[in-house]
This record gives structure tokens, C-alpha cells and sequence, in this order.
């Protein structure tokens, strides 16, 4: 729709402040992009717009959230990944290919990582199993996010006790990478599964605590009991 985006970005300028900017950077190890708008002031503004385009073709709305992610401004990510989750239930299997380049191309720090994968991906891979596969191959990608996508996907499905083969074939794949924002992506998939599968998770943590490291263990078991978590931590 034409003029859409520049509405967006024009009420994303306006509604920008310099101390939001400075603390939301704080956020970061990476370098960001960002007007400095407050999170709930940017999900109003994405969904007043959206509701400008619900009504219009699925491949024209992906089209604008493309532009959003190209911009590399974060408050525009995070409206692309609403306005992409907001049509799950259109979603087919070949819309795939679409996610996987934006991973790929625009996806550049924990946040627009954990936006996009935790709802959209993870809602595509409940309605279509066969794509945990693909999660496989992300996971010893070279790309430190799409290996975190590899995982952070999982955290909505894993909750409801689903994909548990995958969830640990892919920690194995995960184990020891030795970047922090993996591990902590890995660990939040197996403290996800734990909701449902904390025995199975807390042996697996004990399989793998010499190895494993502290960061993801930390993460893995953070919601078990006292007890538990005392046994995980144990040096062998």
C-alpha cells in the first residue's frame, strides 16, 4: 500500500526520544539502529498501520515487512515480525524460503532474533513438523544467529512438550559453540522443554555438565527445584 511505510517510519520519528535511544543501546554487545521509541508506543503504531493492510494479498504484506527489515532499524523489525506472526494462520510451506533469507540477511542481534523465531517460526514449525528438520541444518550454520534461531524457535512448541527429539538433537549440535548468545539460546530451548519434560531435561543436563557450558546449564535449569539445580552444578 502505497505510503504505508513512510507513515510508519514518519510516526516512528515523531514519537523518538534520545534517552529511550541510549538506554535501549545498553541492551546491546552489537552495534543497533534505533529511533528510540518505547515498545509499547511501537507496537501501537505497527498495529494501527496493520490494520491498514489485513485485508490485502499475504505475498504484499510480507513484501512491506521486507521493507521494514531492510531498513536495519530495530523498532521496524519488531513491527515486521508482528505484522508477519499477525497472518500465521495463512501461512504455507513455501513461505519458508521467505523466513529463512530474512534470518539470514536482516536478523543481526538477540532481539530481532528472539521477535521473529519465537512466534512466527515457532508458530510455522507447529503447523508444519517437517520444517524442524531444517532447524537442524540452522543449527551448524556459521551464522551465530541463525544458530540461535535454530533453538529460540522452539520455545513456544517445546512448552507444550513438543518436538522433544529435535529440541535435544539440536542442543547436541549447540553444545559446545562457544558463544554466549547461542548458549543462552540453547539453554532457554531446554528450560522451554523442561515445562514438560523436566526429569528427561535435568538428565540430560547431568549427561553433559562437563562439557556443557555454564551459561546454557544455568539457563536449562533455572526454573527446577532447589535441589536439582545443586546436583547440576556439581563439578565432575
Amino acid at each position: 500500500m502505497p505510503g504505508i511505510i513512510e507513515s510508519v517510519r514518519k510516526q516512528l520519528i515523531e514519537n523518538a526520544d534520545e534517552n529511550s535511544k541510549a538506554g535501549g543501546e545498553r541492551f546491546f554487545k552489537e552495534e543497533v539502529h534505533l529511533y528510540g521509541v518505547k515498545t509499547a508506543t511501537v507496537t501501537q503504531i505497527g498495529n494501527q498501520a496493520f490494520k491498514q493492510i489485513k485485508d490485502k494479498p499475504k505475498q504484499e504484506i510480507f513484501d512491506l515487512c521486507e521493507q521494514l527489515w531492510k531498513s536495519g532499524m530495530m523498532e521496524e523489525s519488531f513491527i515486521a515480525c508482528n505484522w508477519a506472526y499477525a497472518i500465521h494462520r495463512q501461512f504455507v510451506p513455501e513461505d519458508f524460503d521467505i523466513f529463512e533469507r530474512w534470518v539470514n540477511n536482516y536478523v543481526s542481534n538477540w532481539a530481532s532474533c528472539d521477535g521473529f523465531c519465537n512466534h512466527t517460526i515457532g508458530s510455522f514449525l507447529t503447523q508444519y513438523p517437517i520444517y524442524a528438520e531444517k532447524m537442524k541444518e540452522w543449527s551448524l550454520s556459521h551464522n551465530r544467529w541463525v544458530k540461535r534461531a535454530s533453538a529460540v524457535s522452539f520455545i513456544i512448541p517445546a512448552r507444550k512438550g513438543q518436538f522433544k527429539k529435535e529440541i535435544f538433537e539440536i542442543a547436541d549440535n549447540l553444545l559446545l559453540d562457544p558463544d554466549d548468545m547461542v548458549q543462552k539460546g540453547y539453554g532457554w530451548m531446554l528450560k522451554s522443554l523442561a515445562d514438560a519434560f523436566e526429569d528427561e531435561v535435568f538428565q540430560y543436563v547431568l549427561d553433559h555438565r562437563a562439557n556443557m557450558p555454564r551459561t546454557a546449564l544455568r539457563y536449562a535449569i533455572e526454573k527446577m527445584p532447589e535441589e536439582k539445580k545443586r546436583e547440576a552444578m556439581k563439578r565432575v
